[in-house]
């Protein structure tokens, strides 16, 4: 696969999954706007991941059974118009609406690129691809809280979600012109079988159901972090801007490439070991995550690490996975992304309850206790699963 290729699909696959994020630094603004109390204002986040589910639900599968390149323009365009319905909301209402579809659309279209990736690239090379538009979601996952803080700080919350549709619209153009056409499906599946097909998937892919609870409980902590994070920033002592919180999230951006590599380390059986590292990472993240209170330099630590071990657990899922059912990339992608949007949507309402209880240091043992599942649950069931 060309070079630049590969980062047009890392490029947009950024791009898109951070129209899912986009509101978190936002959190305190929405609330304040809109007249949401802290511990409800995660309803926003959760509202997403609820778009989340629903995409890839109902929307990512057909990637198996109609032309993607049609299909990911359809897409596109309808994600457009989403973002905009957020940024001139006016109730609460129509915000969670707008939040929904962003949520759906911007899913839809991130979890479609992988596939496409997945399903474009030669055996030998696929990890190395998912690897780098996997790299590139999580990139732009992470800058997505610089973008939306920055922004916010020149032109409210709203100019953030107009910018969005601003960019989806600039790199509708090379996607068109350049995401090659992938050979006819064979076998074409009504919609409700093919839907109904996805029960099957996930009832005989142990892979896929021993990944997909991992990747439930990782992302679970990992929005347990990221979810609060704003809400301890935005108030006394530190008072920080919305570009200052955004940009803590650079920090994550190390790890994330640090970790790109993973795909190949798979292709290369090392999926065991790497998903052991990265599951210690992850726990251990959240010791220098629970001393903010004493120095900001130690928080940027934990952020790296558990932007890393979330990174390389992610990585080497996917590639465990797309190896079982290659006609089956959509629907498969579908699935294990259904158990990460899960994961995203409990740790957001979880985070915001726990840290208007608690505080701090009770998100921070939160997000250890998942961690700690998350790493008991691979040593119990490593074994039953060749090469997971």
């Amino acid at each position: 696969m060309p070079r630049s290729l590969i980062w047009l699909f890392s490029i947009a696959s950024g791009l898109s999954v951070a129209n899912v994020y986009y509101a978190q630094p936002l959190l305190d603004a929405l609330a304040g706007d809109f007249g949401i109390s802290h511990a409800a204002i995660g309803g926003v986040v959760t509202a997403t991941q609820l778009g989340c589910a629903l995409a890839l639900l109902f929307v990512v599968p057909l990637g198996d059974n109609v032309d993607r390149k049609r299909l990911m323009a359809i897409q596109l365009l309808a994600l457009v118009a989403a973002l905009i319905s957020v940024g001139i909301a006016q109730t609460s209402s129509t915000l969670l609406a707008g939040m929904l579809a962003t949520g759906m659309l911007g899913t839809a279209m991130t979890q479609g690129l992988i596939a496409y990736a997945a399903s474009a690239a030669s055996p030998h090379e696929q990890g190395r691809v998912i690897g780098a538009a996997q790299g590139g979601v999580f990139i732009g996952l992470l800058l997505a809280r610089v973008f939306s803080g920055g922004i916010s700080d020149i032109a409210g919350w709203r100019g953030v979600y107009l910018c969005a549709a601003v960019l989806m619209v600039i790199i509708a153009f090379p996607l068109w012109w350049k995401l090659p056409r992938l050979p006819d499906v064979p076998t074409v599946m009504s919609y409700p079988q093919l839907i109904g097909s996805m029960l099957t998937l996930l009832r005989k892919e142990k892979v896929l159901q021993v990944r997909g609870i991992l990747a439930l409980l990782m992302f679970a902590a990992f929005n347990i972090f990221w979810s609060a994070l704003v809400l301890p920033l935005s108030s006394p002592p530190y008072n920080f801007s919305h570009t200052a919180i955004g940009a803590f999230g650079l920090a994550g951006v190390v790890g994330a490439l640090a970790a790109t590599r993973a795909g190949q380390w798979a292709d290369r059986g090392y999926a065991r070991n790497t998903s052991a590292a990265a599951l210690v990472i992850l726990l251990l993240a959240w010791w220098p995550l629970s001393l903010m209170d004493r120095s900001l330099g130690i928080l940027l630590i934990g952020i790296v690490l558990l932007d890393l071990g979330g990174q390389a657990l992610h990585v080497t899922n996917q590639s465990l996975i797309f190896r079982t059912r290659p006609e089956a990339h959509s629907r498969l992608v579908g699935l294990y992304m259904l158990f990460y949007a899960t994961g995203s949507g409990f740790g957001a309402i979880g985070t915001t309850i726990t840290y208007a209880a608690v505080g701090w240091q009770g998100v921070c043992l939160l997000g250890g206790t998942v961690s700690l599942l998350a790493l008991l649950f691979w040593w119990i069931t490593q074994k039953s699963v060749d090469q997971a």
